[in-house]
């Protein structure tokens, strides 16, 4: 017999009955009925209920027994009586009469977090003792299906054709967007690795060598802070990148593989058969955002027109008008009938987590052009025809409110988003039975930075302009009006409201690429002198390529119907980048510093 186990915890079934069995875990549940001991024992695969009674040569080794302790049973398997059958388990037919207990790991002193039951714990206490956290069931289930999700991806990857490389950890710092995180050379003072906030150039230089399908499960490290979709440190993305493609063939080769995967873990909601393309633009008046959640159905309307109707006498939003600022309208269906309450509650919100100056709204008894009768504190401010077309752009029925956002565009429409998205949780028009994916299509590729009076890139620094090479090689980069009307070839995939990729047809040209980072403010010099490497390559014959890296984290979360990336997380560090498990980020040695030529110059209160 196998020193610790001939089945698994999950294992034994009505077959079973009457056989010797051998089964070690965890003690996961300890009821004592009157004498007569219940231990449920847990492993990896499952539950198995074990008996013992003062007749059983075990029973005062049971009595000992403690939750979470580990050891190794012995004892027949037997039907359980009828009645205390357990249909919510495999096991759940049959017990284990114990005759001999085995401890193999006890508890010293008190555990800081029970694993049975559903009890809620700090999460710095959850991810101080977090290989407690992993054996509870729902977590230990996420990561479980993590794994799953990853083997489906790579499966459907390389029957598209793609190949798994694997690129390097210590590289180059180079401005990406985020902090890198650096990593002193021992054997060349003064100088640093960093670790990859992403293989972007990495991913390149593979197409620009020749090989045509790449992609990786890759690990990239950004020292930036964390989000309920983000976290802090490290995270995972499915990279990917092909050769003699345009926008189409990345899209053909990503939809399949991105809905399948959706498609096998949904557990049954429904997934988006083809994904729609909406414009950055247009996403950005319809839902106030890049990255839309489009089980929503409240679509925003632009009423900039209607207020700007010399019939109209409010004052405030016509001013913001003339400014260059815009009004957008969000529909809330059916809410006439919520009370005076609701509607100071949204405007408070609005005001205190929106930085709005309040939020405007009228309310449509009858949305006909002739019978129009509307109330709230603009409705008198409003002529009958531009509220009638402000009800028609909405498509308002009698019992209907419009709320306002009014602005520069950028801020009307995050406004607009924002009260967009708690209208549909609050009048619970949000479809929960469903993914809906999409593609935001034809971002900028240039913005304008009002803090420092220059040309940014809004987007990625390495993608393709939407425009003839020639045309923008002629481009005057002080012509900034045309410069920030240009479309680079970028696109994202968004499901339910969270992005999970960014992508782009790179830039392969160096002439190309040299005039879009002038055109950004970078002397050629600084070009060298950062994408050296890369430009050089580009300069020795480069297919034109592109990809996109849809998030592995974010995946996991959507499937496991969670709302925070650190459940499906193995090892997670907390919102402050701390691993409290493993004490990092930690002090080291007078001596590791002296090696890597380190001298620190704290501040004072990190004296």
């Amino acid at each position: 017999m196998h020193r610790y186990r001939t089945h698994s915890c999950g294992e034994l079934r009505e077959a079973d009955i009457g056989r010797d069995a051998r089964l070690s875990g965890w003690c996961h549940r300890i009821r004592d009925h009157g004498g007569l001991l219940f231990i449920d024992l847990r492993d990896h695969y499952g539950i198995t209920q074990i008996v013992a009674d003062p007749d059983s040569p075990a029973f005062k080794e049971a009595e000992k027994l403690r939750s979470e302790w580990v050891i190794r049973i012995d004892g027949k398997v037997r039907r359980r009586p009828a009645g205390t059958e357990n249909p919510e388990l495999p096991t759940g037919a049959v017990e284990v009469y114990v005759r001999e207990i085995e401890v193999l790991g006890p508890v010293v002193g008190d555990l800081p977090m029970q694993v049975s039951g559903d009890d809620k714990y700090p999460e710095d206490l959850r991810l101080k003792y977090r290989f407690l956290d992993l054996r509870r069931d729902r977590l230990h289930q996420n990561i479980m299906m993590r794994g799953a999700i990853i083997d489906s991806i790579r499966r459907r990857m390389k029957e598209q054709g793609f190949f798994e490389f694997q690129t390097p950890i210590l590289t180059a710092s180079s401005p990406e967007g985020a902090r890198d995180y650096l990593v002193p050379s021992r054997l060349h003072p003064g100088k640093f690795y960093a670790l990859p906030q992403a293989p972007q150039q990495f991913k390149q230089l593979i197409m620009i060598a020749g090989f045509d399908r790449y992609f990786q499960i890759a690990a990239c490290f950004r020292d930036e802070d964390a989000r309920a979709d983000r976290s802090p440190g490290e995270f995972y993305q499915l990279d990917l990148e092909m050769s003699f493609v345009t926008q189409q063939d990345v899209f053909n080769a990503v939809e399949p593989v991105i809905r399948g995967v959706f498609e096998e873990f949904s557990g049954g909601k429904q997934v988006t058969p083809k994904f729609p393309r909406i414009p950055y633009a247009e996403s950005l008046v319809k839902y106030g955002t890049d990255k839309p959640d489009l089980r929503n159905p409240l679509v925003i309307a632009d009423v900039s027109e209607e207020f700007n109707d010399p019939r109209v006498t409010f004052r405030a939003f016509k001013s913001i008008i003339s400014a260059g600022g815009v009004v957008r309208a969000i529909p809330a269906p059916g809410a006439a009938a919520q009370p005076r309450s609701w509607f100071d509650r949204l405007v408070d919100w609005a005001r205190s987590d929106l930085g709005a100056a309040g939020l405007g709204y009228i309310v449509f008894d009858r949305a006909v052009a002739d019978e129009l009768e509307a109330t709230g504190p603009i409705a008198k401010f409003v002529h009958i025809d531009p509220l009638t077309r402000m009800a028609e752009k909405a498509g308002l029925r009698s019992g209907d409110v419009l709320f306002f956002s009014a602005g520069r565009p950028l801020e009307a429409a995050r406004v607009a988003g924002s009260v967009r998205t708690r209208l549909g949780q609050e009048l619970g028009l949000i479809a929960r039975d469903r993914f809906d994916l999409c593609w935001v299509v034809d971002f900028p590729m240039y913005e304008w930075n009002e803090q420092e009076k220059k040309i940014d890139f809004s987007h990625n620094p390495f993608s393709m302009p939407n425009m003839d090479v020639e045309e923008f090689l002629a481009l005057d980069p002080k012509d900034r009006e045309k410069i920030l009307s240009l479309r680079a070839i970028q696109y994202d995939l968004v499901c339910n409201g969270v992005e999970l990729s960014s992508g782009a047809i790179r830039n392969h040209r160096p002439e190309v690429m040299k005039k879009a980072f002038a055109i950004a403010g970078y002397e050629e010099s600084v070009l060298e002198q950062k994408f050296g490497g890369m430009l050089h390559a580009l300069s020795m014959g480069a297919p034109p390529h592109g990809g996109i890296a849809p998030g592995i984290d974010r995946i996991v979360m959507l499937l496991c119907r969670e709302e925070n990336l650190r459940e499906v997380v193995l090892f997670p560090m907390n919102q402050r980048a701390q691993d409290l498990m493993m004490g990092a980020p930690s002090e080291v040695s007078p001596r590791q510093l002296r090696e890597l030529h380190i001298r620190l110059d704290l501040p004072e209160k990190a004296r």
